[in-house]
């Protein structure tokens, strides 16, 4: 026999034979058990484990029967099981009847179910850091349905603010609407000419500050340019096949996200990746720092009458 598995085998019979019974200090006690003298005072302190007699010294003082408690106690929180409920279901030295055992089941049901839903979300970090890896850029924190829209793009098609506008549309209407806003961003990087064009009338919007009342001229100029690029820019998306990958989007996200209550619009508004819920627009305006002048959202207000206007026209 191999003299390892011959020594392990004695080691009890030694331990229970030729040890006489003793009792250790609490440094001695966390040390072997594998945990600090804190975690065990605090354990006192719950409940869980019964402060032993002290010796002389004034010292707490641990014997057999408490090790292996705490061997158990160290187990079972490594297993994730909480303290409490460690103290209210397991604690009990009484023999296990079946209101004990539902007790126990219970608590397991609850521990396996917060398991799986912290694999799901390390899952899906771990998905992030894959794709901030591919993509080389803050692109792998937006949602997988988001990121997957804008694969096709080179890197360095998307501009910071880009990305920015993404984050902001993914908090306000979900990685769905985010996903449907990026058909935007994949016809103006694809087309350098209509970003130009973006790039001026932004800079026009943003020229629209305080000095500059809300009936000025060039408010309405600014508001008449806004709509004149967004219609060439809806043409492009149109022309370019982007509109029909758009409504491919809403068939993948109800495949991926069937709705299981009897109110699939209040369901679709907690999309939110991490688990947070979808706000309106006039909530989102309402609490985000939105640095925009009286003469910029009038400006904003022409341009929606213009669409408006366009949409019920024949």
């Amino acid at each position: 026999m191999d003299s390892r598995i011959a020594s392990l085998r004695k080691a009890p019979l030694i331990f229970s034979s030729f040890i006489p019974p003793r009792q250790v200090k609490i440094g001695d006690a966390a040390s072997f058990v594998g945990t600090t003298p804190r975690a065990i005072r605090h354990y006192h302190q719950i409940g869980l484990l019964p402060e032993p007699e002290r010796g002389s010294d004034g010292r707490r003082r641990y014997g057999y029967d408490e090790m292996i408690w705490l061997l158990w106690i160290r187990k079972m929180t490594d297993a994730g099981i909480a303290l409490d409920d460690i103290r209210d279901a397991f604690a009990d030295t009484a023999p296990a009847g079946a209101d004990s055992d539902h007790d126990v089941a219970g608590i397991l049901d609850r521990l396996e179910r917060t398991l799986v839903a912290r694999e799901a979300e390390l899952q899906r970090q771990r998905t992030a850091v894959r794709r901030m890896r591919t993509r080389g850029s803050r692109m792998g924190l937006l949602s997988d349905f988001v990121t997957s829209r804008l694969e096709s793009l080179p890197e360095g098609s998307l501009r910071q603010t880009d990305l920015d506008s993404l984050l902001v549309m993914e908090r306000i209407s979900g990685p769905l609407g985010a996903a449907v806003n990026a058909s935007r961003l994949i016809a103006l990087a694809t087309h350098p000419g209509l970003r130009q064009e973006s790039e001026r009338v932004e800079a026009a919007e943003e020229a629209l500050d305080d000095t500059v009342a809300v009936d000025d001229p060039r408010v309405a100029q600014v508001a008449a340019e806004r709509h004149a690029f967004e219609l060439a820019l809806h043409a492009v998306i149109e022309d370019s096949g982007l509109a029909q990958s758009d409504e491919a989007l809403f068939d993948s996200w109800e495949a991926l996200h069937p709705p299981t209550s009897e109110n699939p619009e209040a369901e679709a508004s907690q999309s939110f990746g991490s688990g947070q819920e979808t706000m309106s627009v006039v909530e989102a305006v309402g609490k985000m720092p939105f640095d925009f002048s009286p003469a910029r959202l009038r400006c904003i207000e022409l341009a929606e009458e213009m669409a408006a206007r366009e949409s019920r026209a024949p």
